[in-house]
C-alpha cells in the first residue's frame, strides 16, 4: 500500500497482524486481560505459566521464558497497564511486574541464573543457581538495557538508569544507575 506521499504504508498492516496474533495467542496464557496486545515478533516458552493483566503492551521482540515447570500456577505476572519493549523475562519461581511499570528496550529480568562452579561443564549445562523471586513495584521505570538479577525488589516509582545491573533492592522513589546499580538520587515528596 502507498500513502499520499508515495511512502509505503505498513503501520496499519502491522497493527492488524499484531491484533490477529494477540487474539490467536491469548488463550495460551494463564490469564490475558482485555485491551492487552502483543506486537510481533514475540517468543514465549510455556506461556501457560504467564499471567498478563489488562491494557498491557508487549512490544516487538519481547520474550517470556519459563524453563522449569515445577511451580503450580503462573510464575510470570504482568499487572495492568505495563508497557514493555524488547523485554526478556525468565522465571522459574516468580517474577512480578506491578501496575503501570514502564520497561524500555533491551531489559532483562530473571529470578535465576546458571551456576558456573564446574569448569568442565559449559555454563548453559550447569544447574540453576541463586533462584529468588523478583518484584518490580507499581509505577517503576526500567531504562534501556537494564538487567534485574534474582531476589531483587524495585520499589514503587523507582527509576533504573540505562545499562544498569540491579543486584540489590532499590528503594521506592529513587534513581539508581551503574553496574552494580547504586542510588544516585532520591525523590523528595
Amino acid at each position: 500500500m502507498r500513502g499520499i506521499d508515495g511512502m509505503v504504508v505498513v503501520g496499519g498492516v502491522q497493527r492488524i497482524r499484531d491484533a490477529a496474533f494477540t487474539v490467536f495467542a491469548r488463550n495460551g496464557f494463564a490469564e490475558f486481560g482485555s485491551g492487552s496486545r502483543i506486537m510481533l515478533p514475540f517468543r514465549a516458552g510455556n506461556p501457560h505459566k504467564v499471567a498478563v493483566g489488562r491494557n498491557v503492551l508487549i512490544g516487538p521482540s519481547s520474550w517470556f521464558m519459563v524453563p522449569i515447570l515445577d511451580t503450580d500456577g503462573p510464575v510470570i505476572h504482568i499487572h495492568d497497564r505495563v508497557r514493555m519493549n524488547q523485554t526478556s523475562i525468565a522465571a522459574v519461581v516468580e517474577v512480578v511486574v506491578e501496575e503501570a511499570v514502564g520497561i524500555a528496550r533491551g531489559v532483562y529480568i530473571a529470578d535465576h541464573m546458571h551456576g558456573f562452579d564446574d569448569p568442565a561443564l559449559p555454563v548453559r549445562d550447569q544447574p540453576l543457581a541463586r533462584v529468588a523471586p523478583v518484584r518490580v513495584r507499581r509505577g517503576a521505570w526500567l531504562g534501556q538495557n537494564a538487567v534485574v538479577m534474582p531476589g531483587v525488589t524495585i520499589g514503587e516509582g523507582a527509576v533504573v538508569g540505562a545499562n544498569s545491573v540491579v543486584t540489590r533492592d532499590v528503594p521506592a522513589r529513587t534513581v539508581v544507575a551503574g553496574a552494580p546499580a547504586r542510588v544516585i538520587r532520591e525523590f523528595v515528596s
